[in-house]
């Protein structure tokens, strides 16, 4: 089974990019990039998005080998709610991106709730929830 280093790499070298280009497009030194694909060193959360968005790759294909192949990936739209929330709170793109991410996550579980409109208090409210429940399990 390939490793998330190993599937770095063949999509980086499937878009025709050296290590350095890769690094330079994600904003992660060559160097642990190449610790990553060489030795499978661990990678956080917050790097692999990185580098999936520089390859235009899913983090579950990356992560797991599973889901949307590069090149498959559909447009990240992110809702004007959410947009307008997300400025007015100061979150960076990762974190709106998680936070719509987390919002799809729970409505995917739940079958029998269609996915509505979020207002831009829905979506602060959301994060709010999201923050304190971090809180509490993490301290």
């Amino acid at each position: 089974m390939a490793t998330v280093g190993e599937r770095i790499k063949k999509v980086r070298e499937a878009r025709g990019w050296t290590q350095e280009k890769l690094a330079d497009e994600s904003k992660v030194s060559r160097g642990f990039l190449s610790e990553v694909e060489k030795h499978g060193k661990n990678i956080s959360l917050d790097l692999l998005l990185r580098i999936a968005n520089a390859l235009g790759a899913s983090v579950g294909y990356l992560a797991t080998g599973e889901g949307d192949q590069p090149g498959e990936r559909k447009p990240v739209v992110i809702p004007p709610e959410l947009s307008q929330a997300a400025e007015e709170m100061h979150l960076t793109y990762p974190q709106a991106i998680d936070l719509l991410e987390a919002y799809n996550s729970v409505v995917a579980r739940r079958s029998d709730r269609s996915k509505g409109t979020m207002s831009v208090k829905d979506w602060k409210e959301l994060h709010a929830a999201l923050k304190s429940v971090i809180r509490r399990v993490y301290g």
